[in-house]
């Protein structure tokens, strides 16, 4: 997937004049809030992981970190970040660029607890240079995820 097929994928929402796109990498938490000029905290990347139903991503804030007995607890096997390889065959977008906007079939979208201490957060939008500034509640539909959950730790150490 590229920018362009997440930019027409987000007009069904009314957003794609909100994508940003940068000269420079936004290709991890801390380039994105440099390229944004904000709290990498606010950052919400998209972890892609495998369970045995199949890949889920997981949307948590920049600062937030798997919890392993949380995950399992919640999604019934251990965390298994997938590989770069499989991010792209799997989920459809290549790390750096991993968001919950025009995956592939079969896909789970999670949002992460650690999310909900901000108005506003920013995932990238397809490539390891853009994002977008979203309410949560946005983020909530365009990602058309299917919860809320909580499998994150570290996070709660800055509140």
């Amino acid at each position: 997937m590229s920018v362009a097929e997440v930019k027409e994928y987000l007009a069904a929402y009314g957003l794609s004049q909100k994508v940003q796109e940068f000269d420079v990498s936004s290709a991890t938490v801390e380039l994105a809030a440099q390229a944004l000029n904000c709290e990498p905290c606010r950052i919400a990347k998209s972890l892609a992981l495998l369970t045995p139903d199949g890949p889920v991503l997981v949307v948590a804030a920049g600062d937030a970190k798997i919890d392993n007995p949380r995950y399992k607890a919640q999604f019934n096997t251990k965390a298994k970040m997938l590989s770069p390889e499989d991010t792209l065959a799997l989920i459809g977008h290549a790390v750096g660029g991993v968001c919950p906007f025009a995956v592939r079939d079969g896909v789970r979208v999670y949002l992460d607890e650690s999310l909900r201490r901000f108005d506003t957060v920013f995932p990238a939008c397809g490539s390891s240079n853009s994002a977008i500034e979203l309410t949560l509640e946005e983020l909530e539909r365009a990602s058309q995820a299917l919860g809320w959950v909580d499998v994150c730790k570290a996070w709660r150490d800055e509140v």
